[in-house]
């Protein structure tokens, strides 16, 4: 069964733009492991609501400014 939805992010983009901010980096400012970051990164985590704030927080972002629900086009 597949998912109707998926949470997609743009946590790579950002910290592109922040200096190139490294994963570690990222992970010691909202208190995860770099494993955490890696995982939501390439969407194979999706964070919770705390968590997805506190990554908007860091790039001074909107909560949908870095991640959407967005339908998924595979089929069932």
């Amino acid at each position: 069964m597949f998912k109707d939805y998926v949470i997609h992010n743009q946590i790579r983009t950002l910290r592109f733009f922040a200096n190139e901010m490294t994963q570690l980096e990222l992970a010691n400012k909202i208190g995860v492991s770099r494993q955490t970051i890696i995982a939501i990164e390439s969407e194979k985590y999706n964070p919770s609501l705390e968590l997805a704030f506190k990554i908007s927080n860091v790039f001074n972002k909107r909560i949908d400014d870095v991640f959407s629900y967005e339908k998924t086009t595979l089929k069932k």
